[in-house]
C-alpha cells in the first residue's frame, strides 16, 4: 500500500492508448487513478460513465484520468463502447484504461478486495482512488469495496480541497465545498492574520477559550 506524501509507484503496462511508462504518463502536475473489479460490470460501468461526464471539471482544473481494470485491452476496447453508450456521450472514451489481467498491480498497490471473487475463485480488485499531485507524490487515496459505487463528486470536491491548501495556508472544514470560508492553519500566528487574510478572520468563541478555530476567505489568502 502507498502511503500519503510517498513518490507513487512507477510501472510499465498495456492500455487502451498503447504501452504506457506510469511516470512518463504521469508528467508532474495532477492525476487520478482509479480502480475497478473487471469489464462489463454494472457498478463499474455507471463510474465510468459519470466520469466521462466529469471529465471536462477534472481538465478545468489540470488533472489526467486513467482507469485500470482486471482485464486485456480488447475487452476494454469493447467495453468502453457500453461505458460511452450509457453516459449517452459519442466518440472514443476520453481517459484510458490501464489492463491488469494477472492482478499484477492490483496487488502491487494494495488494490485487491478479499472479499469479492471472480467466476475463477479470483479476488477482484477493490474500487481504489489514488489523487496523485506534483512531484508524483500520493496526496489521498479512498479504498471502497467492490460492492460499493464511489461518488465522483466528492473526489472532485476533494481535488479543490487539495489544490486549494496546496497553495493557501488554510484547511477546508467538515461539507465544504469551494466558495466557502475555510479554515485557518493554526501555524499561522495572530499577528499575521491582517497579512495574510486583510478582510478578517473569523474566530469562534468556545468553553473552553481558546481561539483555535478561526475562518477566513481563501480568496484573500
Amino acid at each position: 500500500m502507498v502511503n500519503l506524501g510517498d513518490v507513487f509507484p512507477n510501472f510499465d503496462a498495456d492500455s487502451t492508448i498503447g504501452k504506457i511508462q506510469f511516470h512518463d504518463w504521469l508528467g508532474d502536475g495532477w492525476a487520478i487513478l482509479f480502480s475497478h473489479p473487471a469489464d462489463y460490470t454494472p457498478v463499474c460501468t455507471t463510474e465510468l460513465g459519470r466520469v466521462v461526464k466529469l471529465t471536462p471539471e477534472f481538465e478545468k482544473r489540470g488533472v489526467k484520468l486513467i482507469a485500470l481494470s482486471c482485464d486485456d485491452v480488447d475487452s476494454h476496447n469493447g467495453w468502453a463502447k457500453d461505458v460511452m453508450f450509457f453516459a449517452g456521450s459519442e466518440g472514443k472514451l476520453p481517459y484510458p484504461i490501464i489492463a491488469d489481467p494477472k492482478r499484477e498491480l492490483a496487488v502491487k498497490l494494495g488494490m485487491v478486495d478479499p472479499d469479492e471473487k471472480d467466476a475463477a475463485g479470483m479476488p477482484l480488485t477493490c474500487r481504489a482512488v489514488f489523487i496523485i499531485g506534483p512531484g508524483k507524490k500520493l496526496k489521498l487515496s479512498f479504498l471502497y469495496p467492490a460492492t460499493t459505487g464511489r461518488n465522483f463528486d466528492e473526489i472532485l470536491r476533494v481535488v479543490d480541497s487539495l489544490q486549494l491548501t496546496a497553495v493557501k495556508k488554510v484547511a477546508t472544514p467538515v461539507d465544504w465545498k469551494p466558495g466557502q470560508k475555510c479554515m485557518v492553519v493554526p501555524s499561522v500566528k495572530e499577528a499575521d492574520e491582517k497579512l495574510l487574510f486583510p478582510k478578517g478572520v473569523e474566530k469562534v468563541k468556545v468553553p473552553s477559550g481558546k481561539g483555535y478555530l478561526r475562518f477566513a476567505d481563501p480568496t484573500e489568502a
